[in-house]
Formats: structure tokens, sequence, C-alpha cells
């Protein structure tokens, strides 16, 4: 007989997925239903062109993905959408020798880039989200998500939360603390998605960015199902710092309180872009190509690809492919696509259900404490087996809260977020059943 494993239910609700609490379990089968006749596509969730603080031509942008393997992109400028009239100075855009312009009107020709003069100054007109995709979308191939970076902070600490699948700007508000403001802001989204029937999801961009976000702040926030692990931008902070931990650590520890304390659902976790910059490339600036996700579906569109991501059908990589990851029988398996001359080491990532929660809070050198992350009396995130096997496994105790792998490659990344990075896949954490 199939041994089972808990995973979060999803249930749409006036086409709105919600995820409910509680010991729910579907057998591996069912939960893997949806993966047949279904392929990985690959997209990149966070971006920005000149419509918010991005370098460069969202249809060049766009250009560059659709041609560097990607199926599909989210444009996600700050607080709007790409919508509307708006012109952009030539000026402004001096990467690359000052030859960016020059690289679009050889890309598209005159007849695409439109330009003007006003007071001696040379201006283009940027291309709306609707004109990107009459020029890039083809059925089956590229797709854009409709997307934005709703963009706030409550006091010091920046809360940044992208919105995919929108059809219209939602207007950051502000709330009475970090978990409120993350929560007002989300629960918008969600009211969109009531009003417009479209699968929406929401995730909080960058945790470690300017000021840590507490791990504590993301698990008790019920409408976060969704935070970046890895965001290519060079200042997030994704590995931490000295009085607050990396995002890895803070997915674990939110992951524990959820599911040992709170007894609330999963949290995914996205590797993005965060991408800024595009003509000057290197280490250091915020380029393409840094981190993505690949999600199993069996449609290219909107609605199919984050309802698979709310089923938590996807991985996250940074150059690692995978060829399946299945959790069945009692066990949880990754099936690398390996690659000539890499080696690969899969790490499974557990806490167990005896682990200590107990905690104490981050004290400065004067003493007081520091609205960071917590410190944890028991082992929150631990490697409990690692496999250098092309297809990786490890079999449940029925002890653990949650098993998630993350895979590293022997590859150094071509164009990393931090020198010396290696290409990696996350595999999102599934629960298994008690015995």
């Amino acid at each position: 007989m199939r041994r089972k494993i808990v995973v979060p239910i999803v249930m749409v609700v006036l086409s709105l997925a919600i995820y409910l609490p509680g010991n729910f379990t579907l057998s591996q089968g069912e939960k893997n239903a949806g993966a047949v006749g279904a392929i990985y596509w690959k997209g990149n969730l966070h971006t920005h062109s000149l419509w918010s603080d991005g370098n460069d031509y969202p249809d060049m942008i766009a250009d560059w993905y659709k041609t560097h393997g990607y199926q599909f992109l989210a444009l996600t400028e700050h607080n709007l959408l790409a919508e509307g009239e708006k012109w952009a100075t030539a000026k402004k855009v001096e990467g690359n020798k000052g030859k960016a312009l020059e690289k679009y009107m050889n890309r598209f020709g005159p007849t695409w880039v439109e330009k003007k003069m006003v007071d001696g100054k040379e201006l283009v007109r940027l291309k709306t989200l609707e004109e990107c995709k009459k020029l890039h979308e083809e059925q089956g191939k590229f797709l854009f998500v409709p997307a934005e970076e709703i963009t706030h902070k409550f006091a010091k600490f920046p809360i940044h939360m992208n919105a995919l699948n929108v059809n219209k700007a939602i207007k950051p508000v502000d709330g009475e603390g970090i978990r409120e403001t993350m929560t007002v802001n989300l629960r918008n989204l969600e009211e969109q998605s009531k009003k417009s029937g479209n699968v929406t999801l929401g995730f909080l961009n960058h945790p470690n960015f300017q000021q840590s976000i507490p791990a504590e702040d993301i698990a008790m926030c019920s409408e976060i199902r969704f935070f970046e692990v890895h965001n290519g931008h060079s200042g997030v902070r994704n590995y931490g710092g000295d009085t607050f931990p990396s995002c890895e650590k803070l997915w674990d520890v939110a992951l524990a309180l959820r599911l040992g304390k709170l007894k609330m659902p999963l949290v995914y976790g996205l590797a993005t872009d965060d991408s800024h910059e595009y003509h000057d490339i290197g280490l250091g600036k915020t380029n393409p190509g840094r981190g993505w996700v690949m999600v199993r579906s069996k449609q290219l569109n909107p609605d199919s690809l984050l309802q698979a991501m709310h089923k938590g059908d996807f991985y996250s990589s940074t150059g690692v492919v995978l060829d399946d990851v299945v959790a069945s029988d009692g066990e949880l398996i990754v099936k690398i696509k390996a690659e000539a001359g890499v080696s690969y080491r899969t790490e499974f990532i557990v806490t167990y259900a005896d682990t200590s929660l107990d905690s104490t809070p981050v004290l400065d050198k004067d003493g007081k404490a520091v609205m960071v992350t917590r410190n944890y009396a028991g082992k929150i995130g631990v490697v409990a087996k690692d496999s250098t096997e092309a297809t990786a496994k490890y079999k449940f105790t029925g002890r653990e809260l949650y098993v998630r792998a993350k895979v590293v490659s022997s590859k150094l990344h071509p164009n990393p977020y931090q020198k010396g990075d290696f290409e990696t896949a996350w595999v999102q954490p599934v629960v298994p059943a008690s015995k």
C-alpha cells in the first residue's frame, strides 16, 4: 500500500486559491496527478525596466529572457503596471557606453522605436505590457504574467511583495506592524482575485534587504505562502549578517514554527533575478539570469502556472536542472539532469518534530533586544542525509516536521549573486505523514 504524505490542500473559492491548515492527507498519486502530461516551464518572476528603476526598455528585456530559454516572465515595476503613455530620456540609459538606444534601434528598427525631441532632450516612448505581449508572446513558447512589486515599508523595514496575475495596480497600504503590513497588502491582492476571477499569487521579496524581516513575522503571517529564498540583486544579503540569519535559515525557522507550533501550512521558496541592469554585466551588478523557477504545468498560461505553484509543484534554481521531483512510497526522490563533467550533492534538510522551538532574543552590545529572528535552542534545518547520486532519495521516518532538498553542483555560476556561488536548486518542502 502506498504510504501517504501530508501536503497543503488547495481549494478554489471564487477562483482564489486558499490553503487550509490542518492534518490533511493526499496520496502521492493524487498529488502528482497534475504532473501527468505536464512539463517544467522556466520563468523569472522579479524584473524591472525603465517603467520603474531598471535601465533598459521592457521589450528589450523580454527579448533577452526569451532568447535565453525562458518561457514566462513577470515585469514587476514598483507600484504600477506598464500601461498608459510614458517617455524616458534616452540619455538616462547610459549603460554599455551609451549604446542602449543604438542597441534598441538595431534590434527592432525605427518603425517600432518611437522617439521625439522635447526641450532639446531626446525621449523614447516605453512600450506597454500589451504591446510587449503582441511583440513577444507565442502560444506554448513564451508568456508574460502581468505583475507588480508592491513597494512599501514599516518603520525601517522595507516590505516589498510581488503580486502576480493582476489586472490593475495594487496601491500599498499601511499596517501597524511588519506582520500587519504584509497581511493587509496581500489581502488586497486576494480581493482583486475574487473580483477578477484570476488565479493570483503574492510573495515576499528579499527579506534581508536593508533590515531583516524576522522569521517569526513570516511564520505568523498566514497570507505569506511564498518568499524569495534567493534573490539575484547584489544588495539583498541572501546569506545573512552579523545579527540575522540567511534566507535559507529564515525558511527553516518559519517552517518549523508553522508546522511545529502554529499548525499552519508550508511556505515555499522562490529564486528570482530582481534584475535592474542589462548593459554592464558582472559581479555586483543586478543582472538577469541569476535565479528562476521551474514550474510543472500542462499549459503555459498564468492560471495554470500559478495553480501548480500553489500546489508546490515547482522548484527554484540558479542553474541546476532536475528531471523530476517525486514524493511517493514513503520517500522524497530528486532526479537530477546531470551535466557532463559536473558533480552534484543533494542535501535533504529537515526539522524533527521533537526539536525544541524555545528561543531567546538577539541582543546588541548594550544588552537590548534586536528586532531580528530570535536564537533557537533546537537544531532547526539540519542535513539529515546527503547524496552524490544523480537520483537522490530520502526515506521518511515519520519524525520529520518537513523535508526539503537542496542540490548544489560543482559548477560555478557564470554571473553569480556572490563570488564563488555554485549553481544550485531548491526543492520545495513536503510533510511526511506520521506512521
